[in-house]
């Protein structure tokens, strides 16, 4: 695969143009080391009207045509149905990155990818954005600063990309949206050293507003959401039938944000308290940005002779930002 030198603009495609992949579109048109090659779609490029007018929509059996056409693929595919495949196979074309977010499944899903990219000699970081991503690098550097103490992740109020979808997969759902909520009791509760005294399933409600398709059984849509594996089992989750309508008018935005934190003791038994939060007003815009910042990152690991998968733990933080080691030394450090 040949690369760009790095005074180049990094060329970037995006593989699927739903939420994620029109925030990337509009992520890569703030970063004046990346230009945009064009989209890569499962439907009829004709019928795609695109976020820019100069982008250019392209056929997904078009993609192995540019393979030294583009330095790195951003994969914006669903990580319930669209990754699992999608991230080995693209992985033996592209340097790729994505955003593939079912925590339970990541050791899997890591080894399928690298064994994908470390045949074919790409570099493929998957599972960022903000959690995984920002959140994943802020609960190892609690850990690794307070090796004696507790890490607490809470999500929300906001709208989850990947649950709303998942949710949009159950058969007879014709439309959906998912909030996740967290309790301001248990935060509290971590904030004032109390962490140990919250179950887990007492930290967030995950709130399911789903569109039933004509016909459908709202129990049977009902028990399939709140029992599915790794999305809504293990959680409180309240599902609420509303019309499309509704849906539209009072769930079109899509905000999101969260807290991790760290609560430990340092020596003599000194509580401190390691705390990272997000306000998000637009979940996929902020996703989005987050992977073509890991995009730089990866086409210059590829530069270095990097092969194989790759995770957010594997990437320098210099790497992400587009300013030089001295500039970073000189006005950031």
């Amino acid at each position: 695969m040949k690369g760009t030198l790095m005074s180049e603009p990094i060329r970037i495609a995006i593989a699927g143009y739903g939420n994620l992949g029109r925030g990337v579109e509009s992520a890569v048109a703030q970063n004046k080391d990346t230009t945009l090659v064009g989209v890569f779609t499962r439907r009829d490029p004709a019928q795609v009207v695109p976020e820019q007018a100069s982008t250019t929509i392209l056929p997904w059996d078009a993609l192995q045509d540019y393979t030294d056409k583009v330095d790195v693929l951003v994969l914006c595919g669903g990580s319930k149905g669209d990754l699992p495949e999608q991230g080995p196979e693209l992985a033996a074309l592209f340097n790729t990155v994505d955003s593939y977010d079912t925590h339970a499944e990541i050791p899997e899903y890591f080894a399928s990818v690298d064994r994908a990219a470390a045949q074919a000699g790409t570099t493929a970081l998957i599972s960022v954005g903000w959690d995984p991503g920002m959140f994943s690098l802020n609960r190892m550097l609690g850990e690794a600063i307070l090796p004696e103490g507790q890490t607490h992740t809470f999500w929300g109020r906001g709208v989850s990309q990947g649950h709303s979808a998942a949710v949009r997969r159950v058969p007879g759902v014709a439309g959906a949206v998912q909030y996740t909520v967290p309790s301001t009791e248990a935060i509290e509760a971590v904030r004032e050293g109390r962490g140990a005294d919250v179950p887990g399933q007492d930290k967030h409600v995950r709130e399911c507003y789903v569109v039933l398709e004509e016909g459908a059984d709202a129990e049977a849509v009902r028990e399939e959401i709140v029992t599915m594996p790794h999305y809504f089992e293990p959680y409180r989750t309240t599902v609420t039938f509303i019309t499309a309508e509704e849906l539209q008018r009072d769930h079109a935005a899509m905000p999101h944000g969260g807290f991790v934190l760290r609560s430990g003791t340092t020596g003599g038994g000194h509580r401190q308290l390691v705390e990272y939060s997000l306000t998000l007003g637009d979940n996929p815009g902020f996703t989005s940005s987050v992977l073509v910042a890991y995009a730089r990152a990866v086409h210059r690991m590829a530069a270095q002779g990097q092969r194989g998968a790759k995770t957010l733990y594997d990437v320098p933080p210099g790497l992400l930002s587009p300013r030089s080691p001295e500039e970073l030394r000189a006005d950031l450090l």
